[in-house]
């Protein structure tokens, strides 16, 4: 996927990958120097709210690392980039300090911390595989076993870019299904609305149909009694003339 690229800013999701990898390698290399500014660099730079769904990565810490450790690792971190100490910038020191936040709060769950570890271990063991089968290949093909995750440092950015896609995946999967939840309990809601406006008008009809009952029985009866009438009276003037009777003489 392409990426608009300005002022020799990396072009293309590879290449921010590469770039954005370089630059917290050399970060962290200058541990003992950490200053706040570019501690919100790291963590706001473009493509974060992709590589910060690792939280050790957020963190900058390693996955084995204890609990004090942990603890320690955010005390120091949270203390660079918060906005307090960075007010001349606190918008963005704001964010950065929730990323710093939310990352903690996530390993301090043994379950999500669980399923990072699961995903980093996942990473790791995908590049080892995809290694033994370029092994296999070229063995097959007559050429020396010699891949570029020899090297150390490959190895490393390779566990740490497949690292990163499974996060992403499994962020995608978890909005998918949010989106999807979200639609289902939508269309419940409605479907309740829907039921509860049935009924209303239900009730209503029933209520009104009891309210007018008394009335619409005495018009049905007025209404008969007054065929009734009109029936006799109609009767009336179809009534033969009686006939007198002669007289004989």
């Amino acid at each position: 996927m392409k990426m608009a690229s300005a002022g020799g800013e990396p072009s293309s999701s590879d290449d921010l990958f590469q770039h954005f990898y370089t630059e917290v390698k050399q970060i962290e290399k200058r541990d003992s120097v950490f200053t706040s500014k570019q501690q919100i660099d790291r963590l706001l730079r473009p493509g974060s709210s992709y590589f910060n769904l690792n939280p050790f990565e957020v963190l900058q810490i390693d996955p084995e690392a204890t609990d004090d450790e942990l603890k320690k690792r955010f005390r120091a971190l949270s203390i660079l980039v918060h906005p307090d100490k960075n007010q001349d910038n606190a918008d963005r020191a704001q964010k950065a300090f929730e990323a710093v936040d939310k990352a903690y709060k996530l390993l301090l769950d043994p379950e999500q911390k669980k399923r990072a570890l699961d995903v980093i271990h996942a990473g790791k063991e995908y590049v080892e595989h995809n290694v033994k089968e370029k092994r296999k290949q070229l063995k097959k093909e007559g050429k020396p076993t010699i891949v570029e995750e020899d090297d150390p440092e490959l190895f490393e950015q390779a566990v740490y870019k497949q690292t990163m896609k499974l996060f992403a995946e499994l962020e995608i999967k978890r909005k998918e299904r949010e989106a999807k939840d979200m639609h289902e309990r939508k269309r419940a809601r409605e479907e309740e609305i829907e039921v509860a406006e049935k009924a209303k008008r239900d009730r209503e009809w029933q209520k009104n149909f009891e309210e007018t009952r008394d009335g619409r029985v005495d018009s049905w009866r007025s209404f008969q009694n007054k065929g009734k009438a009109k029936e006799k009276k109609n009767r009336s003037f179809l009534k033969p003339p009686k006939v007198k009777m002669e007289q004989r003489e």
